[in-house]
Formats: structure tokens, C-alpha cells, sequence
């Protein structure tokens, strides 16, 4: 693809200040570096995995309004975290956080710990506690 060909297609990534890098042909022949604010394709398979997340986040909401789960899990998959993501960023252990996921567990922790939870998670331990 040549430089004038990259794709810019806004979607997902339009005012946003992460964009991405495509790599094409200038007019010498040699690869660059281009941004690129979007591209058909690739906005379509982050619906298809928005769509997915967004399904799993109401499953888990309906699991916290049922005494299942705690809000910890729900914020986590809504930040496209894993366990193992969130233990690295926290340095809590993956089996803390698994326990943590019980409501009792997570009604009883301390600032310490759900500020941990909340910085990593890039919100505030406010909206830690609660679900949309």
C-alpha cells in the first residue's frame, strides 16, 4: 500500500489520543511509518469483540445482582483485563483477586487494597464499588 492509501476510516479511534501505525510504500519505494485514524476491517472486528464484551459484562452484572460475583469482576472485563493483567498491574496474587470476586471477600476490603484495584483499573474506588 502506498502512503496516500492508508486507510483512514473513523470510527472507534475518532478524538481519541491512542491511534495506530501502518507501514507503506512512499514514493521512493521504501516503508514508512503512517497514522492511521481507523480502518474498515479492523473497526468491524472491534465491534464483533465490543459486542462480545458487552454481552459478558451483562451476564456478570446479572450474576452481581444475584449475590454471585462482586463488582471487581464485572470492571475488570469491562476494561479488557484478565486476572493474570490485573495481578501484574496490582501486584495482588491471581488467587487473591479469584477470592476477591465473592461478594463477601469484596465488601470487606480495605482503601489500601481497592485503590490498588482502581488505579489499575482507571477509575475511582467510588466506581469500584458500584455497578452501572
Amino acid at each position: 500500500m502506498k502512503v496516500k492509501e492508508v486507510p483512514q476510516d473513523l470510527k472507534y479511534l475518532k478524538g481519541a489520543i491512542v491511534r495506530h501505525i501502518d507501514y507503506a510504500v512512499d514514493e521512493d519505494g521504501k516503508y514508512q511509518g503512517v497514522v492511521s485514524d481507523g480502518w474498515t476491517p479492523k473497526n468491524e472486528a472491534l465491534e464483533v469483540t465490543l459486542d462480545a464484551v458487552n454481552d459478558e459484562c451483562e451476564k456478570i452484572l446479572q450474576r452481581i445482582r444475584n449475590k454471585e460475583t462482586s463488582p471487581l469482576e464485572y470492571h475488570l472485563v469491562k476494561n479488557l483485563m484478565d486476572v493474570k493483567l490485573l495481578s501484574k498491574y496490582t501486584g495482588i496474587s491471581k488467587r487473591t483477586i479469584r477470592k476477591h470476586f465473592t461478594p463477601d471477600a469484596f465488601s470487606e476490603l480495605d482503601d489500601e487494597i481497592l485503590s490498588k484495584y482502581a488505579s489499575a483499573l482507571r477509575i475511582t474506588v467510588e466506581q469500584l464499588k458500584s455497578i452501572p
